[in-house]
């Protein structure tokens, strides 16, 4: 029987480079895509307009007598905002489960589910993160990350029912093929051009998009039901990303880098700045919380079990910086 991925959130960051890393491999795929998106890789894609959060929307999506279908739902919404969102929640979390149920329902042969790694409850400094086997929202910090562990656990209880799926945990994704306004790409752009003057304590795990991609791909061979692996690469401060970011474009280096107490005072102002300009804020409280946390996250399993590979930092900001350059953004 041949088969047909269908892929949720295709046009996202994440999603389009799924459906590129698909289709390099030669595979047929379905996109399930939101009204007016239409930076969908070429090359026969074929597309389905809805929204998760719309339950009947999905049966198109799904329906496809004959084919042997492999679901990738990589459709959610990042979000660094220190207040509750409603749509944040109806993404993430009802429409996982709505996707989950039309997995079931239309007895799909495998499912991987694109989580977080902030949906593991943070360790203690220095302590190695590792892949776990129950969540909680109670026991991590924020709005995105109580989502991702709703919707994972909902995840997990339909493998124990019987679905045949596996959940990745990518961490912080960076990257090219970013045509939304993701906070990595937007402090990217705003350090090409030269609208960034100073940095912040702290750094984060930060994995290209296109191993997340690959590694997505081989979870749908190799996963096996009901496991999780994080897909993260390694902990970069904020201030190596700067330098980098500097010796790849040549751009005058960032030099000031503003201690935690002033970040913190002035969050909630940049926030609510950013939101008068209809723009995602490059700091909030929360990611400020998020770039001070323990972010020590390993690979290992995702290593052993999916032959899991990560590329070099500089080698994802050269190619992000030029593509960003091909598509007229900087």
């Amino acid at each position: 029987m041949d088969k047909l991925y269908l892929v949720t959130g295709a046009a996202g960051h994440l999603g389009s480079a799924i459906v590129k890393a698909l289709l390099e491999k030669g595979e047929r795929v379905r996109a399930f895509v939101l009204a007016g998106e239409t930076h969908i890789p070429e090359g026969g894609v074929e597309i389905v307009v809805g929204d998760v959060c719309d339950k009947a929307s999905l049966e198109p999506f799904f329906d496809a007598p004959g084919f042997e279908r492999i679901v990738i739902h990589a459709a959610g919404i990042v979000s660094i905002a220190s207040r509750f969102s409603q749509k944040v929640y109806d993404v993430n979390v009802t429409g996982t489960k709505n996707v989950v149920d039309m997995c079931v329902q239309t007895r799909v042969k495998k499912l991987v589910h694109v989580s977080s790694v902030h949906a593991i409850p943070e360790l203690a400094k220095g302590e190695v993160i590792t892949e776990i086997t129950r969540f909680n929202p109670d026991d991590v910090k924020g709005l995105y990350a109580k989502t991702k562990s709703e919707a994972t656990q909902y995840v997990l209880d339909a493998a124990e029912c019987g679905l045949d799926v596996s959940v990745v945990h990518p961490s912080g994704i960076i990257g090219p093929y970013d045509y939304g306004a993701g906070h990595t790409t937007a402090l990217i752009i705003d350090y090409c051009k030269r609208r960034l003057t100073s940095g912040t304590i702290g750094g984060y795990d930060f994995t290209d998009v296109r191993d997340v991609a690959n590694g997505i791909l081989a979870c749908c061979e190799s996963g096996s039901p009901g496991e999780c692996y994080i897909l993260s690469n390694r902990f970069v401060p904020v201030k190596e990303l700067l330098f980098k970011l500097h010796e790849v474009t040549g751009i005058r280096e960032i030099k000031s880098f503003l201690p935690l107490w002033f970040v913190n005072l002035t969050a909630p102002l940049a926030e609510l700045y950013y939101k008068i300009r209809h723009q995602p804020p490059l700091f909030t409280s929360y990611s400020i919380y998020t770039l001070n946390s323990n972010s020590k996250f390993s690979h290992a399993k995702a290593d052993r079990v999916l032959g899991y590979t990560t590329r070099a930092l500089r080698e994802t900001l050269a190619d992000t910086v030029g593509w960003l350059r091909q598509v007229g953004r900087i």
